[in-house]
């Protein structure tokens, strides 16, 4: 199995891109974020011609995920139970079966400041989507969380740990949220780098970042061992940041044997 997630900042604003990127790679499943399309205004038709089932949730604002699949799609969820908003819930997760794999594509809030609402909204949002978890681990399905979490996990998953210390994204709390979904039994498939200590997945559109590499990994895939113990590669295609008109993302490619069979399910 090919598993992706990719924050495209506007499914529409992308889409050659992304048909092009769907033709090359062929990921069996894809978490997509931050897609910003009413799901009524979806590209099901375009996505569909390359065989891929859509699952999306979106009001067409600067939210909205989905899950793209070419080897079935069942048991769609959108939210989660105790999901917090600001101050309605927002389009920020929806979860869904592929293939005997439970996959999750979430849109973690970003925060803004410490010292912002938001901030403490991302906090509850990131405690909530914890209790959900552990409903959802009940199944005993290979289950794998993918998407833009706005949180680096360590001081090397920013290019500069100390332009950060007052910023979002790198708190003691929200690294503690991160840390209290891993407890929950899942691991942090890190992407092998070409070079260097981790390789980012996020680069600011302003001043040359991604040709300077002063990124971020703030796109993560958390699963459960009885998935992560079947990756065999995992990587972050840098080429899909580069060219006219990219997403300030780049996706995260998980290749994976087959999801084994849970007995009974």
């Amino acid at each position: 199995m090919r598993l992706a997630t990719w924050n495209v900042n506007s499914v529409k604003a992308r889409l050659p891109r992304l048909l092009d990127w769907l033709a090359a790679t062929a990921p069996d499943v894809v978490c997509l974020q931050e897609t910003k399309c009413p799901d009524g205004a979806f590209p099901v038709d375009e996505v569909g011609a390359l065989g891929y089932t859509v699952a999306s949730h979106s009001d067409g604002r600067w939210n909205g995920v989905a899950v793209l699949s070419r080897v079935g799609l069942a048991d769609v969820v959108v939210g989660f139970p105790g999901e917090p908003g600001f101050p309605e819930p927002e389009a920020r997760a929806i979860s869904a079966t592929c293939a005997g794999l439970r996959v999750w594509s979430v849109y973690v809030p970003n925060g803004r400041t410490p010292d912002d609402p938001h901030y403490a909204y991302k906090l509850a949002w990131l405690a909530a989507l914890r209790d959900a978890l552990v409903g959802e681990l009940r199944s005993g399905l290979p289950l794998a969380v993918c998407g833009d979490f706005n949180v680096a996990p360590t001081d090397t998953d920013v290019w500069d740990p100390a332009l950060f210390a007052t910023s979002t994204h790198v708190t003691p709390a929200e690294r503690q949220a991160l840390a209290e979904l891993r407890d929950l039994g899942l691991t942090d498939i890190v992407p092998t780098p070409m070079k260097g200590p981790h390789p980012f997945t996020y680069w600011d559109y302003r001043a040359g970042m991604f040709h300077q590499n002063k990124g971020m990994r703030i796109d993560l895939v958390y699963a459960t061992e009885s998935f992560a113990g079947t990756v065999r590669s995992a990587y972050v295609d840098r080429e899909a940041r580069k060219g006219k008109g990219p997403s300030d993302h780049a996706p995260i490619v998980v290749d994976a044997e087959p999801v084994p069979t849970v007995e009974g399910l």
